[in-house]
């Protein structure tokens, strides 16, 4: 049984998750603008393995064994891991931030079922209400998003599609490695997934497009990179220590970051993103959303 301050470790480092997740589509965005899909997707995985690997050879050395024979479901979470990203990814390039993090949350929802339904965690009746308060401020902060796409074109389909792939996609991966870090370091499975996705991406990049980018178009891969380091590191500790269904709570929190940061560009007249368009009922959505994450966290488990 997981103690109160174990929780709230974990909970905490949810919502690290979240913010970095936040800003993650708003980067992509731009990435995917100068270059393609899998080559930003392989330099965030080659960018967090390098960084990891440095690190455990400082303070963990004896943990990097792991690569040498990886565990199976280590490598299937990771080819979903994968799938997860580059569906994410290239489905940004097709929609907005926001419809697109609309759509990822597929995601956060699978793997609250799946602590439900694979791992037995058991819930509340609060925390079933705050649950569905998420799910349908959500559906509120998106209302006209949502209307638009009766009429969208095949390219904004397509978009949606890949993104709603890699968030199922996700959600196979978050529940494998519910299991995994139950018997493995969060940096030793994370060392392990990074390497994989590195090597199954590596023959689809390019080269020449990558050799082209500017100073300021690299330090937004570096970022990514380093997004990638910091989110995927809190989360391994996030569903290490806190249930499946409350992670998956305040991840779906993201989506608030990514409104936040839209309307700040959108205030600033950026060039390179188009601007949203906000209205109360989205502002009404957001406040259902967080009030929804605040009775389920604090409701109490039945274990």
């Amino acid at each position: 049984m997981k103690t109160e301050n174990s929780e709230s470790k974990g909970l905490i480092y949810a919502g690290f998750t979240a913010l970095l997740w936040g800003v993650l589509a708003i980067a992509l965005k731009f990435s995917v603008s100068t270059l393609d899909p899998v080559s930003v997707v392989w330099f965030r995985f080659s960018f967090s393995f390098f960084v990891l690997l440095v690190w455990m050879l400082f303070f963990d050395r004896k943990d990097i064994v792991l690569l040498k024979r990886p565990p199976l479901t280590a490598l299937v979470a990771a080819f979903f891991l994968g799938i997860n990203y580059l569906g994410f990814i290239s489905g940004v390039k097709y929609t907005s931030p926001s419809n697109a993090q609309v759509f990822i949350q597929l995601g956060s929802v699978g793997f609250a079922l799946a602590g439900i339904f694979i791992y037995k965690e058991k819930v509340g009746w609060k925390h079933i209400i705050g649950f569905l308060m998420v799910l349908i401020g959500i559906a509120l902060f998106y209302y006209e998003q949502l209307i638009a796409l009766k009429g969208i074109n095949g390219d904004y389909t397509k978009g949606i599609l890949l993104v709603s792939g890699g968030g199922i996609a996700w959600a196979v991966f978050a529940s494998l490695q519910k299991g995994l870090v139950a018997k493995l370091g969060p940096n030793q499975l994370n060392l392990v997934i990074y390497a994989f996705c590195s090597l199954l991406f590596l023959p689809f990049i390019d080269i020449n497009q990558m050799s082209q980018q500017s100073l300021a178009e690299w330090l937004v891969l570096i970022f990514l990179g380093l997004n990638t380091v910091l989110a995927y590191g809190f989360l391994a500790i996030a569903i290490k220590y806190a249930e499946a269904t409350k992670v998956s709570v305040i991840i779906a929190l993201n989506p608030i970051l990514t409104f936040v940061g839209m309307f700040v560009l959108a205030a600033l007249e950026v060039s390179w993103i188009e601007p949203e368009h906000f209205t109360s009922l989205s502002i009404l959505g957001a406040v259902i959303v967080l009030s929804g994450a605040v009775i389920t966290i604090l409701s109490r488990t039945k274990k």
